[in-house]
């Protein structure tokens, strides 16, 4: 196992990283790295345990909503098309601003958990 150092939010960090998989982990630093500055530079947040967790959740949601658009489509190739008049079942995809309002629900409850006492731990 390789050790790669990296810089998350000007923050050095020393990972291990199977051989040959060097480029797939400083593409994961950098998306991190990029959620977390871009939370940060918004101003709202100051506290790097609060960034870290939103930028998890954006990314975690970002990566569910990929999922169900893969799953929606791979759905849609698998099933003939409805026919006229009948109403197709509802997707993943369809529901995904039912998603967005839990997501933000529940990054509203954790600024609040947050905000009470300032610490995640």
């Amino acid at each position: 196992m390789k050790q790669l150092e990296v810089q998350i939010m000007q923050q050095s960090y020393l990972l291990g990283c199977p051989e040959g998989r060097e480029a797939r982990l400083l593409d994961a630093v950098e998306r991190v790295d990029t959620a977390m500055t871009r939370i940060r530079d918004a101003g709202k947040v100051r506290a790097r345990e609060r960034i870290a967790v939103l930028a998890a959740l954006n990314l975690a949601f970002e990566l569910a909503d990929r999922e169900a658009a893969e799953l929606a489509t791979a759905a849609s190739q698998s099933q003939p098309p409805a026919a006229a008049g009948t109403e197709a079942p509802a997707t993943d995809a369809a529901l995904a601003p039912q998603g967005n309002e839990r997501l933000q629900a529940l990054v509203q409850r954790i600024d609040e958990v947050l905000g009470s006492d300032g610490h995640l731990l």
